[in-house]
């Protein structure tokens, strides 16, 4: 792995944790938009697979650490890393599409798709085990994260875009 690509793994990660903390817009209960997806998905997008989910995966930890501790954190982060190994791949498939249409919508299948794996079914049953809940208890919790995380990472489409011509232009050795 280069210094580059370590450099800009950390400040994806350092990323996510700040925008986490920082920018919490409330939407449910004590749920809240996790602004950190849209630098998830933004190296999803353009540095590919795992350097997005590393960010995501690290970025979570990351905050939880510096937050709450532990609380949350392990299904949270592996959580993550199924949104990260979904995600990437989508975007590398339809990030040369020329039907700016066909592309946003495959893009968000995914997106819907990644979102309801990684926290409906893997988040839910981690903290399934963890805490002896039942899984439906633990699923019906988990919907108001999947409606934050799921419009989050819509919304952050057209900021991968923008932000994959930028990318090409200093990074053109990471870009994927």
């Amino acid at each position: 792995m280069s210094a580059a690509r370590i450099s800009l793994l950390a400040v994806g990660i350092a990323l996510f944790a700040a925008l986490s903390m920082c920018l919490q817009v409330p939407v449910f209960e004590n749920y809240y938009l996790c602004l950190g997806y849209v630098v998830m998905a933004v190296y999803c997008y353009s540095f590919g697979t795992v350097d997005g989910t590393i960010a995501g995966t690290l970025g979570v930890i990351l905050y939880c650490l510096l937050i709450n501790g532990l609380r949350g954190m392990p299904g949270w982060a592996l959580g993550n890393v199924v949104i990260g190994a979904v995600l990437g791949p989508a975007f590398g498939m339809t990030k040369k599409m020329g039907n700016a249409l066909l592309r946003t919508v495959l893009n968000v299948a995914a997106i819907i798709a990644a979102v309801a794996l990684g926290i409906l079914v893997v988040k839910s049953f981690v903290e399934f085990l963890l805490y002896a809940q039942p899984m439906a208890v633990r699923i019906g919790k988990n919907v108001y994260a999947f409606v934050a995380d799921l419009v989050v990472l819509i919304i952050s489409l057209p900021v991968c875009m923008t932000l994959d011509k930028a990318a090409c232009r200093m990074f053109p050795e990471l870009v994927r």
